[in-house]
């Protein structure tokens, strides 16, 4: 990999004979766990400006139409998170000549709070050809990254790491986005607010978007008459600054932002949550289904017809089969899909699962799929021999679809490759609840092209979700669950054991899913806070969890949603057999103690009366209680010392599962529940008290700086 000094530029055909796709990733890492950044793509013409709307791609307007541009989203990794964006530099338009990549943050916070800053391209068979880290970030809260451009009929990159004070907004205007003021924008937001909320509501125009955690509510728009404005509130860099979100409804969950003009992206059709009423005579009445689930006789037949029915809604609704592929570095084309297709291999021919064609300008893009359900494991021979057979026939990549979740640092299978061969193969893995997540997020928050697309989507959905389907995603703590579960018990259980280490592994790949589950619920990025130690791989991370987990018996974890200004603490005690989940909530400053926890009640009337209200002092826990004790005497969270409120613990307990997670008792199951009812009965009501508690912040901050 070429490492890349500031203001550097190479060529992309001297680091790789392949790159005309590549992805583009931004990572960062924050010691508290609470540092974010959202990327954008500007396409830029021969005078350095966008040619319109279209060319600017965040986290409102993600993808091109023509799928040469596509931001893939964040995954996690050891000490952070990484955006990835995947460009086929083959599908962009010829009068584009530039490719700048940038990241922006909001909400006050700057760079200069990040670590790792980082920017890598590979190529489509995901080879590392180059990397940038930036070490000079300070106050910026927008960075331009780097900058791909043509010169010659070649493309190259460059290395920029430039940062801008005035966030998004700066950069946008540079780049010829005319601005809308902030008051227009408001005027726009109200106006629009009173004859659009059925839209609203469903959301069924693409660019809608939710603005929390003072993000903000970006939305490209077709430009007025005499300008080219795209509606683009100014991020908060002086008292002076104000981003424009919509109001906040109960639940906490701000209003999509209002803007004026036409927007310039297609609208997209999404699906209500609500379901129509039936008409069936009673509940014995079961609707027609496009995918039936009956009882199947093997697992077999359970991977056939899961592959056939993933393959071909693949093919048949683009934005969802060029979300699953991208990242694979797929170019954007027509796809087709095929099943049980016979492959010669030496004496017995090999019959993959599925195999993935996508064309695009007379080439070829090929995958080949092994598809595994109900829990059972990739065989890493079987991966071989179709590594082996890609390798011969020149296709690009075999992907691997279970219900395992992949862990960087621990591969579900073990292949070997021939560095000899020129041609090189890409392995890639998809769990179900990956594809599960991907569905949900298109048919209920980003939209498809048409009404059929997302009944597709919806009937692929429910397909997944069935109990016969075998496609439920990680479901089983493993082998050595039940003997750590004892060893803990009977305190026999010693540091070092290598089955410790097997269950934190397992424990990590149930948050990973809980955190894609949670998302394609809320229509957010949610990842998994890791807090490690910078420069600490996996193993040892892992090992390090593993001999805290026999000296306390608990599995930990925290989940950040996008968004949201608290973590979701999770903690599973093995030794009491109770799951916690809990948030701190940070107290307003300057406000009389006894209005802060009345105001934190009022908050909470629709929570469960067993959560359990903890009062954190500095230093030090201070009284508590639960909701049912508290709600008469609000006065009884103020410390009895008078001590200084710096903020409230939430938590709600519940009992664990006794079984590796294949039973309605299982812990897998009770992980799920136990998340999903503190989310939605606490978690999504104190967002209001912390709106407040920004909201009187920044007065104060305001009327500091005025004095």
């Amino acid at each position: 990999m070429q490492e890349m000094a500031k203001g550097a530029n190479i060529g992309l055909t001297a680091l790789s004979e392949d790159a005309g796709a590549v992805i583009v990733s931004l990572s960062w890492s924050s010691a508290s766990g609470d540092g974010d950044a959202d990327v954008s793509v500007l396409l830029l013409d021969g005078s350095g400006k966008v040619r319109g709307d279209t060319d600017f791609y965040f986290y409102n307007h993600p993808a091109a139409d023509d799928g040469s541009v596509q931001l893939l989203g964040k995954v996690p990794t050891e000490n952070g998170s990484e955006d990835r964006i995947s460009l086929d530099l083959t599908a962009i338009p010829s009068d584009v000549v530039t490719i700048v990549v940038a990241a922006s943050q909001y909400g006050g916070a700057r760079f200069g709070d990040l670590d790792d800053l980082r920017m890598a391209v590979t190529d489509r068979s995901g080879e590392a050809l180059l990397g940038f880290s930036i070490t000079d970030a300070t106050v910026e809260t927008a960075f331009i990254f780097g900058e791909l451009y043509r010169r010659n009929d070649e493309w190259k990159f460059r290395a920029v790491g430039q940062g801008y004070e005035t966030g998004l907004t700066g950069l946008a205007t540079d780049f010829g986005i005319t601005v809308v003021e902030d008051d227009e924008s408001d005027e726009a937001a109200e106006s629009d607010d009173a004859g659009t909320s059925t839209e609203a509501d469903t959301g069924a125009e693409a660019g809608t978007s939710t603005g929390t955690g003072g993000r903000p509510a970006l939305a490209p728009q077709a430009p007025p008459a005499d300008s080219g404005a795209v509606a683009l509130p100014a991020q908060a860099t002086s008292s002076s600054d104000r981003v424009a979100d919509g109001p906040t409804p109960p639940g906490g969950k701000p209003e999509p932002a209002r803007r004026r003009g036409t927007r310039t992206a297609k609208k997209k059709v999404t699906l209500p949550k609500a379901t129509k009423k039936s008409l069936a005579e009673n509940d014995s009445w079961k609707p027609a289904r496009l995918f039936p689930v009956p009882s199947y006789k093997s697992d077999r037949e359970r991977e056939v017809r899961a592959t056939s029915v993933l393959l071909s809604v693949m093919a048949e609704v683009p934005e969802f089969g060029r979300r699953l592929t991208a990242g694979f570095g797929a170019p954007s084309g027509r796809m087709q899909t095929f099943t049980e297709v016979s492959l010669p291999h030496g004496d017995t021919p090999k019959r993959p699962d599925g195999v993935i064609r996508v064309e695009r300008a007379g080439k070829l893009w090929t995958a080949l799929v092994e598809t595994k359900t109900n829990g059972n494991p990739l065989k890493s021979e079987q991966v071989q021999n179709y590594m082996d057979i890609a390798a011969r026939r020149g296709y690009e990549a075999v992907i691997t679809l279970s219900n395992d979740v992949a862990l960087e640092g621990s591969p579900l299978v073990d292949v070997k490759t021939d560095g000899r061969r020129k041609h090189k193969v890409s392995l890639w893995h998809l769990s179900w609840a990956e594809v599960a997540h991907q569905a949900q997020l298109l048919i209920r928050h980003e939209g498809v092209g048409n009404a059929a697309h997302a009944w597709l989507l919806q009937e692929l959905l429910h397909y997944l979700q069935h109990e016969n389907s075998g496609c439920h995603g990680f479901q089983n703590m493993g082998p050595s669950w039940v003997p750590v579960r004892n060893g803990i018990d009977s305190e026999t259980l010693c540091q070092g054991d290598p089955r410790a280490v097997e269950v934190v592994e397992s424990w990590e790949r149930l948050i990973r899913q809980v955190c894609l589950r949670l998302g394609g619920e809320l229509g957010q990025k949610a990842l998994p806070v890791q807090r490690a130690k910078r420069g600490t791989d996996p193993k040892s991370r892992r090992t390090e969890l593993a001999d805290r987990l026999c000296e306390e018996g608990k599995l930990a974890a925290e989940l950040r949603v996008d968004g949201a200004q608290s973590i979701l603490a999770i903690t599973a005690d093995l030794r009491t057999g109770k799951i916690r989940t809990s948030i701190d909530v940070p107290a307003p400053e300057g406000a009389y103690p006894l209005s802060v926890a009345k105001r934190l009640l009022r908050v909470l009337d629709e929570a469960p009366a067993d959560l359990h209200v903890e009062t954190l002092v500095e230093g030090r826990s201070g009284t508590r209680g639960t909701l049912e004790r508290l709600r008469p005497e609000p006065g009884d969270l103020l410390p009895k010392d008078g001590a200084a409120i710096t903020g409230f613990r939430l938590s709600l307990f519940k009992g664990m599962g006794g079984s590796r997670g294949g039973t309605e008792s299982g812990f897998i199951r009770s992980i799920d529940e136990a998340v999903d009812r503190f989310y939605a009965s606490v978690v999504a009501h104190v967002g209001q008290f912390e709106q407040r508690r920004t909201s009187r912040g920044r007065t104060a901050a305001d009327a500091s700086g005025a004095r």
